[in-house]
């Protein structure tokens, strides 16, 4: 069993077409992906979603984190291959696009199975500079400020002590890891269709520099705006996945490329 991914998603996920694969942002897990499955199954989806758990947090609390960007895309390779041999789709929102977007284009170096689209949301081109919601050695009080501005942090949580001094190593550690380039050239496009999701009034990542990935698209690259800033999918959840359920319907019959 691979650590990115608990037992019981494994094998709910083996009994539908195609499986979504979530990457968690700076600082977040796969909890925040724990409504999906619900959600998206009203929205009339047909994807089985396994949330992805990075080390150092939540289940994995007691591992050390990455924050060397590919020494973490080497790990989930080779941890995660023979699960992404099944029709599969990726997700990622944040720094999550990063890893998402990363991932991808290393099996396609190696000549491994893609996945039949990958889906991403605010984060900028790999050719941009990298968004950077605060300095790794900011102070908690700064991070704190940050994290909240762009909607990571929900209100009611700010005043529990317990939590944010529980998530913000996790936060210093993630950003960190977005300091990495991503695995990839303009000059060697990712091969499958991208799916880019952009935030109207997003602070950190413009919809422009959203737009920007389509120098990156070798199959094809569709960018939606959202209503809301940087954290669109909480904020706006029901509307996204909405957004999102239709997307991966096109690809629920699609026979996974020899």
């Amino acid at each position: 069993m691979t650590r990115y991914l608990s037992r019981s998603s494994i094998d709910e996920g083996l009994s539908t077409d195609v499986r979504l694969f979530c990457f968690p942002y700076a600082g977040g897990g796969a909890s925040a992906y724990g409504r999906w499955q619900r959600n998206l199954d009203a929205h009339g989806a047909r994807v089985r979603v396994l949330p992805i758990q990075l080390p150092g947090r939540e289940g994995r609390m007691d591992e050390p984190r990455f924050t060397d960007l590919h020494a973490l895309i080497d790990d989930m390779d080779a941890q995660l291959d023979e699960e992404l041999e099944y029709p599969h789709i990726f997700y990622g929102h944040s720094m999550g696009a990063l890893i998402a977007y990363s991932l991808a284009w290393r099996r396609q170096q190696r000549g491994a199975p893609l996945p039949l689209a990958v889906v991403l949301s605010a984060y900028r081109a790999p050719h941009l500079p990298a968004p950077q919601i605060a300095h790794p050695e900011a102070s908690d009080e700064e991070l704190i400020e940050s994290l909240a501005a762009l909607g990571g942090i929900p209100q009611v949580l700010l005043n529990h002590p317990d939590f944010l001094s529980a998530l913000l190593p996790v936060a210093r550690d993630d950003l960190l890891l977005c300091t990495g380039r991503p695995m990839s050239t303009a000059s060697d496009p990712l091969r499958v269709p991208l799916h880019l999701f952009a935030g109207r009034r997003d602070r950190l990542v413009s919809v422009s520099e959203v737009v920007s990935w389509r120098r990156h698209a070798g199959r094809g690259c569709e960018v939606r705006t959202m209503p809301g800033g940087h954290f669109f999918v909480r904020a706006h959840e029901d509307t996204f996945l909405r957004e999102l359920a239709a997307l991966t319907r096109q690809y629920a019959l699609v026979p996974v490329a020899a």
